[in-house]
């Protein structure tokens, strides 16, 4: 394992806590399923959280009983009987306080095991949140916490790890933030007053997130069939400084809580959920032929079996009369027929359907199939003369098992939304007349043909040869920037047809090296230039308790904004590499400069082996890695390093052929029980003055020789390398914060997105190299030709088979 001694104190970076978290949970794997154990490891992040933060507090709105605070938690740490007492001692009075239920029971054996396996268990996870840099107690859990986004990593990975039934508990980050945005919040003129309400609520992170993006606070009602869920949303509520949240257990559709001082269903400005699809029992408990709060009277009963509506026309029933409303649903909703056809075709003639946005598949844990989201308006509803559609299904990355909306994925899904876009392929208006004309089936793939068209064959290409013109047409983007390009490729067959002008093997070269393309590179790599100069001053200004999120929010928006109708590169494409970059490198650094400023600290590495013998495996630095340094101050010392780097494995290289080459039973080396210097050196004195043994005295020499080099080398390179990393070492300490701005901004952020942003331009001339080298090679040989061919072929292998012997008929 790895242990790490800090010179001094040292925030540490996201992911690692993250990672540390996680490995908590590997206290409890075994005995549960991580739909049992997240609610543990969330009563443990809860229980720090609150003590951080509210502990000795008067008048806060959580409540921490004496005796009961995370302090004393651990302090039960390796007692005998530790299940019983946190169960006494610190969770009962923290619920009874603050009116929370179905907690987990950490006196389970059947879970966490019995006797010292308990006691280990459980005193190991309360170590975990011991952690140095869980101290939330200046921090809230808004935007820029660590708190929020440590839940949300553990809220993915016991999703994924849940399994197919019992994943619904977390509707995925990137949906949830889609619909926090196309709902509108963030535009309307809201405050304290706005209510926003999800009536399967989960574990509440729709709900938060929707909360989060009306940029003010707002007050957040959600309702959780399961009882131990709404325990963990009340939880995840106080987590994310929303105490004051209303979350109530029951089930919605039968029960709904939320009602007026008349009885009747309390309506919402906002409403959002992401309910159990296609639910077989949603009547359970429930007439829904007398339902008492009118919900299907207007539009139709839902199928029995079948509950999407149900929870569809809840929503409806729940919004004000301008009200908005989002709901995650099965595609199916969008083309089942008869009384779900009947629902859908009054809703559409109501006009509350303001947009479908058709989801990839498998991007939901309690389920593979794709999903939808249906956005309504009751606002001016009679009005609305059409709804708008999105086919967002080809859009989406590999994350496990699961498939997962990237960055650029859900910009451009809102970007479109919000400015209604007509983009081929992938959005568009459509009118209630055309809907009507299609007897009110909403299903997308009859609206937005989203397909890559398939490459049509052109038979008279085929036959006679040449390319169809329409084909060299099809790349009008290219030679809208290079015209004289397509002259330059391409050169006159016949009339509607084309050949190559060049060689085959040409076409990447003659692309690359005309004028006109190089000035489109030029021209690109200026117009990066002009961002990386402007971002290098703003990311410069970051200062201590700097906001990481904002800071990349700013940058992403400003690149992305910068590349808008920039010929043949796609501006999300530029936007998804900075915002891979952040997840994997940036944010930690951004984080580290929050928390200790421009600092460039080292950290000595301590490698501890099975025998718990510590070896010093050298030092790192996590904001300026060794390289930057090398690379600005002592590149000529870096040269010699590889020199000698290049030469010992050029003599290593040599020393193997050798061994190679006499090392067959006939060779010098056979017999040897390992060729080493003693070895060659003994058997040297044995066949000295031997006259039949010169030539193998040679090559032992010559082996000598090269070993003799390579110890050399080895200690050149060694003492290289040493004095390199003592200068590397000592040099830290003399950087400035201007140094270490230079190093990081420049040298370390700006020049990894310079070389991404190159590779894109290399991207461009690949594209468009590999298709005109696709349709010279498919219609290089006309069919006729094809067929000369096999007839020579056969003639010429018939007459080698008659000369082997064999009758060709």
């Amino acid at each position: 394992m790895l242990e790490e001694s800090k010179a001094s104190s040292m925030a540490l970076k996201k992911s690692a806590l993250y990672s540390s978290l996680w490995s908590g949970c590997d206290e409890l794997r075994g005995g549960m399923d991580a739909s049992q154990y997240k609610d543990y490891v969330l009563v443990l992040l809860f229980i720090k959280y609150v003590s951080d933060k509210y502990a000795g507090q008067l008048f806060s709105p959580i409540t921490i009983p004496a005796g009961a605070s995370f302090k004393d938690m651990v302090a039960l740490k390796n007692a005998p009987d530790i299940g019983d007492r946190i169960n006494k001692k610190i969770i009962a009075p923290l619920a009874e306080a603050n009116k929370l239920s179905d907690m987990p029971d950490f006196n389970d054996v059947g879970k966490l095991g019995s006797g010292k396996e308990m006691v280990e268990r459980l005193s190991n996870l309360i170590a975990i949140f011991e952690n140095k840099a869980l101290d939330f107690s200046k921090n809230r859990a808004d935007g820029d916490d660590i708190l929020g986004d440590a839940y949300e990593y553990l809220m993915r990975h016991f999703a994924t790890e849940s399994g197919k039934s019992k994943g619904q508990f977390y509707t995925p980050a990137e949906v949830s933030r889609v619909i926090a945005q196309v709902i509108g919040i963030r535009a309307a003129n809201t405050s304290a007053s706005t209510t926003v309400y999800d009536p399967t609520c989960g574990s509440g992170s729709l709900l938060l997130k929707v909360g989060d993006e009306a940029g003010c606070p707002v007050t957040l009602y959600g309702q959780e069939k399961d009882a131990a869920t709404s325990g963990l949303a009340r939880m995840n509520m106080i987590l994310h400084d929303n105490p004051s949240a209303l979350i109530v257990p029951g089930n919605t559709l039968a029960d709904p809580k939320f009602k007026d001082e008349r009885g009747t269903l309390k309506t919402f400005d906002y409403v959002v959920a992401n309910p159990p699809f296609s639910d077989k029992r949603w009547s359970t408990g429930l007439d829904p032929f007398n339902d008492p709060h009118q919900r299907f009277q207007s539009f139709g009963v839902p199928p029995l079996k079948q509950g999407d509506y149900a929870y569809l026309l809840h929503i409806i029933r729940s919004l004000k009369s301008a009200g908005k409303g989002a709901c995650i649903l099965p595609h199916g909703v969008l083309f089942r027929g008869n009384a779900e056809g009947d629902i859908r075709r009054n809703l559409v003639r109501k006009g509350y359907i303001a947009g479908i946005i058709g989801l990839p598949a498998n991007l939901f844990y309690g389920t593979s199939i794709p999903a939808c989201i249906i956005l309504i308006d009751k606002e001016d509803a009679q009005a609305r003369k059409g709804i708008f559609m999105i086919d967002a299904s080809a859009g989406s990355m590999k994350d496990g098992p699961k498939n997962r909306l990237r960055a650029q994925d859900m910009h451009k899904i809102v970007d479109v939304f919000t400015r209604r876009l007509d983009v081929p392929g992938f959005a568009r208006m459509v009118g209630v007349a055309e809907i009507e004309k299609n007897d009110f089936n909403l299903n997308l793939p009859r609206y937005i043909y989203s397909r890559t068209p398939e490459d049509l064959q052109d038979i008279e290409g085929h036959l006679k040869g040449g390319i169809p013109v329409a084909d060299i047409d099809a790349l009008s983007r290219y030679w809208a920037v290079c015209p004289q390009l397509r002259h330059a490729l391409f050169k006159p067959n016949r009339s509607g047809y084309l050949d190559l002008a060049v060689e085959k093997s040409s076409i990447k070269s003659v692309i690359y090296e005309h004028p006109e393309f190089k000035v489109f590179i030029d021209n690109m790599n200026a117009h990066f230039t002009v961002w990386r100069a402007k971002s290098a001053v703003a990311l410069k200004a970051l200062r201590l308790g700097c906001h990481p999120k904002e800071v990349i929010a700013k940058l992403a928006e400003d690149l992305l904004a910068h590349y808008i109708d920039k010929p043949l590169i796609d501006p999300y494409d530029i936007y998804q590499h900075l915002m891979d970059y952040w997840e994997q490198t940036m944010q930690d650094d951004c984080y580290l400069i929050a928390a200790d400023g421009w600092k460039a600290e080292t950290t000595r590495v301590i490698e501890t082996d099975k025998k718990g013998k510590a070896k010093d495996k050298g030092w790192v630095c996590e904001l300026i890695p060794k390289p930057l340094v090398v690379a600005r101050y002592y590149a000529e010392e870096q040269i010699v390093v590889d020199y000698l780097t290049a030469e010992l494995e050029n003599v290593a290289a040599k020393l193997a052929e050798l061994e190679e080459e006499h090392g067959d039973q006939d060779g010098i080396f056979a017999d040897f029980d390992k060729v080493n210097k003693a070895n060659v050196a003994a058997r040297l004195k044995e066949i000295k003055g031997d006259k039949g043994q010169t030539e193998d005295a040679a090559v032992l020499n010559v082996w000598i020789t090269l070993n003799t080099e390579e110890g050399d080398l080895k200690t050149r390179l060694k003492n290289a390398e040493a004095a390199l990393d003592a200068k590397t070492f000592a040099h830290y300490q003399k950087l400035t914060d201007d140094d270490v701005k230079t190093l990081v901004v420049e040298d370390k952020w700006l020049a990894m997105l310079d070389g991404v942003v190159h590779g894109e331009m290399d991207r461009v001339s690949m594209q468009i190299t590999k298709r005109v080298k696709e349709f010279a090679e498919r219609y290089e040989i006309p069919l006729p030709q094809m067929q000369r061919n096999v007839v020579d072929l056969e003639i010429k292998i018939g007459r080698n088979l008659e000369k082997m012997g064999f009758a060709w008929n």
